[in-house]
Parts: structure tokens; C-alpha cells; sequence
């Protein structure tokens, strides 16, 4: 072996070890792994009338409510209406909605927030419509915002002689900035004794302790203290103003958070699956065999004789072949990482909807390691 042969082979092996050493965990800013307890949104909710509709409203006799909603409002304006005016009421520009809205942290009064807007009634579109005052209320009953406005529609449809297009919804809409905040939600983000609380989004004692490491690293120690899992007290300055620098400067602290835990996700209504880096299957043989009914309905038409005096009868005849197809077994070699899984399942040959069968029998029988979460 010359020089040469030498210097190159150690650069080689060094590439084979780090090709077979998993990636490296990346860090995340800390404003992305936790939230301060306090800041926090509050849903806002509410009942109003869009009006001004091209003929696309309620039909108040289905939806009496809307009927009773506008008399109620045209009194409030000084306009009485007698019982048998509101019963002859043909209200089909008008729409009975529900509003509702976020009221985001520190949020102040008379500062706008967006609006969705949804029909609650039968109207077929609210495209073009405008929505009058209605007070946003939170779950303690009181009104924080009113929300009035034109209302954009993302969606559009028309129908001519029983035949109808639509492209997206057309029954919700959004008002932006159509809402104007009249009373702000105190947040208490210090508690007693000059301490406040983060929060991680996902529970993991590891990724608690390296955040703990951090923060006590760069402001010292003894500034956060890990009270479980998810729950990290932290020693807050006295001055309000301190505080807010205080709390940007721990948003900006990398962490590098733990591997999560192998975990498979099953939609099935829509039967996707996802799967994290962290899930590994062991050597297992899988044989799954697919049932199909098909039925096949024809009409037998019997014609009578000639002047018999009878009558054509028309008889359906039905004819239903069972075919199952051969589930031979198949092996599936055991995967270390999530590229060799995809393609043990991938040659199996089988739907999304058999895989997620497949997958749940694989757990029982402790051929898939990861935990299986079905949405």
C-alpha cells in the first residue's frame, strides 16, 4: 500500500462512521418549545344578521329565528312591526350568522382583530353581504369586542335550471380587522413571590432538563427550577420593564430537544398515515388477503304471445361472484431507520386502508415499535 492508499483510506472509513451515525438533533429557538403561562388567546363568540344579499339568504320560513332576530333589531332603531307584517316577512337578502373571533394576548381596547363569519340558517351564499353590529362575548358572558363589516368570501358558484357549480364555501366568510376590541383580558403573568411559569407543548422530561441547563447557564443559577415534565418556574425581575427583556431574551435560547418518541399517526376516515424518523420495525411475516363482492344486475324482459291478451313483464336478475385474492406470507426484514420501514411496507403491496390493519396487527404482535395513534 503506497502513501497515497493510505491517506485515502482513512478519510473513507471516517465517511462509512458518519453515514451510519443518525443525524444530529438541530436547536430550536425556546420561543418554539414552550409558551409563558398567562399569554394566552381567548375565543370570542357572537350572533349577527349579514344583510344585502343578492337574493342568496334564509328562508324565513325554515328559519324563524332569522325573522324574529331583524324584528327584534328594527325595534331596538324605533320601527314596530305588527304580528301579521312579521309573518308575511320574504326575507331573502338577509342571513343569520354566527360570529366568531380570537382575542389575542395584551390585546387593548380599540384595536381591530379579524372576524370568520359562518351562515347558521339555509342561506345558499353570503357573497357580497354586510354584517351588522354584533357583540363578541367570552366565556364569562361579557362583551369584549363588536365586530361589523363587508364580508369577503372565498368561494363562487351559479346555478341555472336545476344545474348548479360551486368552487369552495360559500356559506363562511371573513371580515379583516372587522371586530374593534372594547374591553382588554388582564393577563397575570408573575405570580405571588415574583415567580412565572413556562410550559412546554410537549411533554418530555429530558428536553426540561436541557432547558433548564440553558437558562440557568446564561442568567444563573437558580433562575429556572424544572417542577415536572412540562412546568418550569422561573425567578423574574421585580420591574415590569425588566421582565419584558427578560422574557426575550429566553425566547432567543437554543436548545437542542430530545429525539421524540416513535410514534405512528392513522387517519381513518382518509386513510393516511404518518410516521416520525424514530420508528423501527423488527423482522416479521405479514399475509393479508383482499375479499371483493361484486354483484351484477340485469333486466329480463318477458314479451307475452300474440293475442294472448297478456301483459310485458319486466324481471331483474342479480348474479353476485365472492372473489378473494391469495394472501401469501411475506417477509419484512427489520428496519433501523425510517427509509428501510417505508420500503418493508411498500412491498407489501397493500392500500393505505389495509396498511393501517396491517400496522395495528404488527403492534400486537410486537413486530412494530412505536405507538400507534389513530385520529
Amino acid at each position: 500500500m503506497n502513501i497515497l492508499t493510505r491517506l485515502l483510506a482513512v478519510p473513507l472509513a471516517a465517511l462509512a462512521v458518519a453515514a451510519a451515525l443518525p443525524e444530529p438533533a438541530h436547536a430550536e429557538r425556546l420561543k418554539d418549545l414552550v409558551s409563558f403561562q398567562g399569554v394566552r388567546d381567548n375565543p370570542l363568540i357572537g350572533y349577527g344578521l349579514i344583510v344585502g344579499l343578492d337574493g342568496t339568504g334564509d328562508q324565513t320560513m325554515q328559519t324563524p329565528f332569522t325573522t324574529q332576530s331583524l324584528t327584534n333589531m328594527l325595534g331596538n332603531l324605533g320601527i314596530t312591526l305588527n304580528s301579521a307584517s312579521t309573518q308575511n316577512m320574504q326575507l331573502k337578502n338577509v342571513a343569520a350568522v354566527m360570529v366568531t373571533a380570537t382575542l389575542p394576548p395584551f390585546a387593548r381596547p380599540g384595536e381591530a382583530i379579524d372576524v370568520t363569519v359562518s351562515s347558521l340558517g339555509n342561506a345558499k351564499s353570503l357573497r357580497g353581504g354586510t354584517l351588522l353590529m354584533a357583540p363578541l362575548k367570552g366565556a364569562d358572558g361579557q362583551v369584549y369586542a363588536m365586530a361589523q363589516g363587508n364580508l369577503v368570501v372565498g368561494g363562487a358558484g351559479a346555478s341555472a335550471n336545476g344545474s348548479k357549480v360551486q368552487v369552495n364555501q360559500l356559506a363562511v366568510g371573513r371580515i379583516s380587522g372587522g371586530a374593534i376590541v372594547e374591553r382588554a383580558v388582564p393577563n397575570a403573568i408573575t405570580q405571588a413571590g415574583g415567580t412565572m411559569q413556562m410550559e412546554l407543548r410537549e411533554m418530555d422530561f429530558d428536553t426540561t432538563q436541557k432547558i433548564v441547563a440553558a437558562v440557568n447557564n446564561q442568567f444563573g443559577m437558580g433562575t429556572a427550577l424544572a417542577l415536572d415534565g412540562r412546568t418550569i418556574q422561573l425567578r423574574a425581575p421585580a420591574d415590569a420593564s425588566e421582565q419584558v427583556s427578560f422574557m426575550a431574551q429566553l425566547q432567543n435560547i437554543d436548545v437542542k430537544p430530545s429525539q421524540a418518541a416513535a410514534k405512528v399517526i392513522l387517519n381513518a376516515r382518509t386513510g393516511s398515515i404518518v410516521m416520525n424518523q424514530m420508528v423501527t420495525l423488527q423482522s416479521c411475516a405479514v399475509a393479508h388477503g383482499n375479499l371483493s363482492v361484486v354483484i351484477n344486475t340485469q333486466t329480463a324482459v318477458s314479451q307475452p304471445g300474440a293475442f294472448s291478451n297478456g301483459q310485458t313483464v319486466a324481471a331483474k336478475q342479480s348474479q353476485i361472484q365472492l372473489k378473494q385474492d391469495s394472501g401469501a406470507l411475506k417477509l419484512l426484514s427489520a428496519g433501523a431507520n425510517l427509509a428501510d420501514v417505508v420500503k418493508a411496507l411498500n412491498a407489501l403491496g397493500a392500500t393505505p386502508a389495509d396498511l393501517i390493519s396491517i400496522l395495528q396487527s404488527m403492534k400486537a404482535a410486537g413486530a412494530l415499535r412505536a405507538d400507534l395513534e389513530i385520529i
